[in-house]
């Protein structure tokens, strides 16, 4: 699978089992879906050819794991997880010279405007990379990880995915967003190539 400079168009090499994504340094690319949707395993795996800033919140909720009492579940200091990563994907945006990915569900709008504003400040060229996937696989993949959300919260999640993905079949983008793409999950040993646009 191929993705290519400025996301500007999708092919397929099914037989490779690679996704391929062309970075300029000025990207700042938010790879989005719900929960559960792999958006962590395809950047830990990332073979990252352009040098970019991989931000990902699994990188703060390990370290507030480690300083927390091992009593404290998760979800307890899942909101400081939250304002964290996105203080770090603003940080990262505004001081490196490389091209910046990150990952957010961004199912919510104002998650969504808030990247935009993040990206506008950076002067950043703003691309949403949307990982589509059916719900039950996701759930299946945060009781993996040991981390799964709230069935209310997933609900919602999973009721406002429905309605970006329409918008991305019907319109091809988002508001606010110089390319937005809808990619269905790659099957496990798919390789993800971040490569130097």
């Amino acid at each position: 699978m191929y993705v290519l400079a400025g996301m500007a168009a999708l092919g397929t090499d099914a037989p490779s089992g690679v996704t391929r994504l062309v970075l300029a340094p000025d990207d700042l690319v938010v790879v989005a879906g719900i929960p559960g949707a792999g958006k962590s395993t395809l950047l830990h795996e990332a073979d990252n050819r352009a040098d970019a800033v991989i931000v990902d919140s699994e990188q703060v909720g390990d370290r507030l794991a480690e300083l927390a009492p091992g009593w404290v579940p998760y979800r307890w200091y899942r909101p400081l997880v939250h304002l964290v990563h996105r203080w770090r994907i603003f940080v990262a945006a505004l001081r490196s010279s490389a091209p910046v990915v990150a990952h957010l569900p961004a199912t919510r709008w104002r998650t969504r405007l808030l990247l935009v504003v993040i990206g506008m400040l950076a002067r950043r060229t703003r691309r949403l990379l949307w990982i589509s996937v059916d719900p039950d696989v996701a759930y299946r993949g945060q009781v993996e990880r040991g981390r799964v959300s709230p069935p209310r919260s997933f609900a919602r999640h999973v009721r406002d995915a429905r309605s970006v993905e329409r918008t991305l079949r019907d319109s091809g983008g988002l508001p606010g967003w110089h390319a937005a793409r809808l990619l269905r999950r790659p099957r496990r040993g798919t390789r993800f190539v971040l490569l130097p646009g």
